[in-house]
């Protein structure tokens, strides 16, 4: 395996750990309107649906499914200890935030 296919295997199980033990979510007003969040955050959370085309760099860091008619996405992103966006997901003081959103408001 290469660096880069072991980095991205790396964040790839730091991403899908987080989703899937995340107590918290970042949901956009359209998603709270939807109804039923315990079951889409349940849906998020048991995503496996990664294929070459939605998932190019394999980190596991963005899915979308549909979720009572409407087309839903949810990211990861990264921040520094300082909150500044775009830190290395690999940094021990990495600190990620997942948001879901609907894919209009994207």
């Amino acid at each position: 395996m290469d660096l880069g296919m072991e980095r991205a295997a790396k964040i790839a199980i730091g991403n899908d750990v987080f989703r899937r033990c995340a107590l918290r979510f970042t949901m956009t007003a359209g998603i709270q309107r939807l109804g039923d969040l315990p079951g889409l955050i349940e849906a998020v959370r048991d995503f496996d649906k990664f294929t070459e085309d939605n998932d190019p760099y394999r980190e596991h860091d963005f899915g979308s499914l549909t979720w009572r008619g409407e087309e839903v996405f949810w990211k990861i992103d990264y921040y520094d200890r300082n909150l500044k966006y775009g830190s290395d997901p690999l940094d021990r003081h990495c600190k990620r935030v997942l948001t879901v959103m609907l894919a209009s408001e994207y």
